[in-house]
């Protein structure tokens, strides 16, 4: 029960007892007759009818100073009620002040937005992203609803593969960024998710344990990020994960710097990079890093990384694929400069819907 449904009761049963009474007499007023006697009787008549009259002259008073004194309770009422509203109404902006405050914080260690976009399912805000011996971009995700991100199959099929600007297009997603790694199977010419890959809270082809040191990366039902190393299904099913790819490896929990694997520093050093972190309040920060090349002359090493998104205040951080498969699409747009020249087919990718 709100504050102000306490005070409507407390008014309800204060005035109770007087409105009970108002009305008991505004009946007896309406029925009560005074009888014609006979006229042997009429000195009786003469004797009753002062005192009758009095008493009738008393319950009119009674009534209208009761009136009275409901008006006044209702006055109250009105002004309490008016008081509370506005409580309740400054009790919402202190709440929401908080979020506001660290979102602005937060916001502003990225710069000014080259672009925005706000609806009521999803904040976009896509900024420019120096890292002194690397350039990239920064995609900051408010998540408003569970509508406005899903991941995809490249051509909806296992196995399918298309460029992320592809897929953007097709289900008129506003951005997209390239999720996990994939294994080509030069037979078919098929081009597969890598591991254990999960849409609709369903494994694509099974569960497979953690090796090499793969990281699992998804998302629950509520787009909450979630991600690590798992030996057991049963571990990454506590988790209910609604959708979520494979790459390697896992950059920051809670805010700490995680060990990266020796093979995945220096090969290679320096790449075009794809990263997703998280902020504690649930938002999402994607970056994308630019480079010439996949053989590591060029790009972001993943230690840079780790201390941009700790500058940046992330708590949680996962390395995507990256090299030729770093792809950002905004507004229909190709934001990166894509080391192959263009983008590349993939088969799983992340889109973000208005």
């Amino acid at each position: 029960m709100n504050p102000a449904q306490k005070i409507n009761r407390f008014f309800l049963l204060a005035i109770a007892p007087f409105l009970g009474m108002a009305i008991w007499l505004g009946i007896v007023n309406m029925k009560l007759t005074i009888p014609n006697p006979p006229r042997m009787a009429e000195f009786q008549y003469a004797a009753m009818g002062d005192p009758v009259a009095a008493k009738l002259d008393s319950a009119a008073t009674s009534v209208g100073e009761i009136r009275t004194t409901v008006e006044k309770y209702f006055e109250l009422y009105t002004q309490s009620a008016d008081a509370v509203a506005q409580m309740a109404k400054m009790a919402a902006a202190q709440i929401v002040r908080p979020a506001a405050i660290y979102d602005a914080r937060i916001t502003g260690r990225l710069g000014s937005p080259r672009s925005t976009v706000n609806s009521g399912n999803i904040r976009l805000q896509l900024f420019n992203l120096n890292g002194g011996d690397y350039n990239g971009y920064a995609l900051k995700v408010d998540l408003k609803s569970s509508k406005a991100m899903r991941m995809v199959l490249g051509k909806d099929t296992v196995g399918g593969s298309e460029t992320t600007l592809s897929a953007a297009s097709r289900y008129g997603a506003v951005a997209g960024v390239n999720a996990g790694g994939f294994a080509d199977d030069n037979k078919s010419g098929k081009r597969y998710p890598l591991s254990t890959t999960m849409l609709g809270g369903k494994y694509v082809y099974g569960f497979e344990p953690t090796f090499d040191n793969l990281t699992f990366v998804g998302f629950t039902a509520s787009r909450q990020l979630i991600g690590g190393k798992f030996s057991r299904q049963s571990d990454l099913d506590k988790l209910q994960p609604d959708f979520g790819a494979t790459f390697v490896p896992t950059l920051l929990q809670q805010g700490k710097r995680q060990t990266i694997p020796d093979q995945w520093l220096n090969s290679p050093r320096r790449a075009p990079r794809t990263v997703v972190a998280n902020y504690k309040d649930g938002q999402l920060l994607f970056l994308v890093t630019d480079g010439y090349d996949e053989r590591g002359n060029s790009g972001a090493t993943l230690p840079e990384l780790q201390d941009k998104l700790i500058a940046l205040g992330a708590i949680d951080a996962y390395n995507l694929d990256g090299g030729g498969s770093s792809s950002l699409v905004f507004n229909g747009q190709v934001i990166n400069k894509p080391s192959d020249g263009k983008l590349r087919p993939l088969p799983t990718h992340f889109l973000f819907f208005k």
